[in-house]
């Protein structure tokens, strides 16, 4: 459960024999020309001189590939290489253990068709992120479990022009879950805490956080769109020591994909999770109550808010970080309420 505090080949195919035939003659180490002595191309038997305006023998053309031929090939030579690589340690992984060439090939390769085609997820303002530099993209969290955190990754790689990679910030409970501890670490996720936020806007990444947590994650559905508390304004004071831009984020249609209608807070204290959910569906129909509505997203990123025009001790300044966490929460909220103006229905 991610949740944040504040979350080729040079195909030119090997020909037989390792290249293109030369058109030699024989007799000759050189093409086109003859040794002394060596019989003209005229008089060897069979032969016969080309005729005036055309020319001489020619190398007999290629079969052309199949449909999609050469496609399959790079695929698969892809494939092989990514799998030679895993299996024999070739490949990096940074400091805070993200594995991009994991990520773009395997995980967003999973999580792109719930995008695309069942979220149906439309991405507006996305150049508000800026091409390089650090960033804070700020977002409201909702939907029972972290899918709008996968989604808004998701969104911020495949339409932004220089496919940056979003960092989330995530809760400790991520970190305790096995497989999902080792999953949220390859996808570029990290603990929600001030050090390693600063340290990675500080080299130049983009850092996604949800400010309201397991209380915007597991709200009732009555209180859907409704922002809960920003917390004390801790993402506030990391953008201003890194002096990079915050970015206010609002996310549509998370909210219904599970819709909590209740909390069993007995089997949440027995699990150890901050809530245990009840939705129409889930736990009623087993697995099948955990396959999420398909309802119609919208990610909306919103005009930066610059941080670089302050002093470095703004960061210490209580009354400056309430101001800036406040004016960022209004932007988010005020952009959600007409996201849902706009919106014709929860599906469509």
């Amino acid at each position: 459960m991610a949740d944040a505090k504040v979350l080729p080949f040079d195909d030119d195919r090997s020909r037989s024999g390792g290249g293109r035939r030369r058109n030699t003659t024989p007799g000759t180490g050189r093409q086109g020309q003859h040794e002394p002595g060596a019989a003209p191309v005229s008089a060897l038997p069979g032969a016969q001189e080309p005729e005036d305006g055309q020319q001489g023998p020619q190398e007999p053309p290629e079969p052309p590939e199949g449909p999609g031929g050469g496609s399959w090939d790079r695929r698969i030579a892809g494939g092989l290489a990514f799998l030679r690589r895993r299996l024999t340690g070739d490949y990096d992984v940074d400091e805070f253990g993200y594995d991009e060439e994991l990520t773009d090939q395997v995980l967003m390769s999973l999580l792109r068709p719930l995008a695309r085609s069942y979220f149906r997820v439309e991405v507006k303002g996305i150049e508000n992120i800026p091409s390089d530099g650090g960033a804070l993209v700020v977002a409201n969290h909702s939907g029972t479990l972290p899918l709008d955190g996968l989604m808004l990754q998701v969104a911020v790689h495949d339409h932004h022009p220089a496919k940056r990679h979003l960092r989330l910030l995530a809760a400790d409970l991520v970190f305790m879950l096995p497989v999902v501890n080792e999953l949220a670490r390859k996808a570029g996720h990290t603990l929600a805490c001030a050090e390693d936020a600063e340290r990675l806007l500080e080299g130049g990444e983009v850092v996604g956080v949800m400010p309201e947590g397991f209380k915007g994650l597991g709200k009732p559905f009555g209180d859907r769109y409704k922002l809960q508390r920003f917390g004390r304004g801790g993402f506030v004071s990391t953008a201003l020591r890194a002096g990079v831009p915050i970015v206010p984020c609002s996310i549509v249609g998370a909210e219904e994909i599970y819709p909590m209608i209740g909390n069993s807070r007995t089997l949440a204290r027995i699990l150890g999770f901050p809530y245990f959910p009840l939705t129409p569906t889930f736990p009623w129909l087993g697995p099948l109550g955990a396959v999420p509505l398909p309802t119609k997203w919208t990610i909306q990123f919103g005009e930066p808010i610059p941080t670089d025009g302050f002093p470095p001790e703004a960061a210490e300044d209580p009354m400056l970080m309430f101001n800036l966490t406040d004016q960022v929460r209004e932007q988010i909220q005020h952009t959600l309420y007409k996201l849902l103006v706009q919106r014709r229905s929860v599906f469509f």
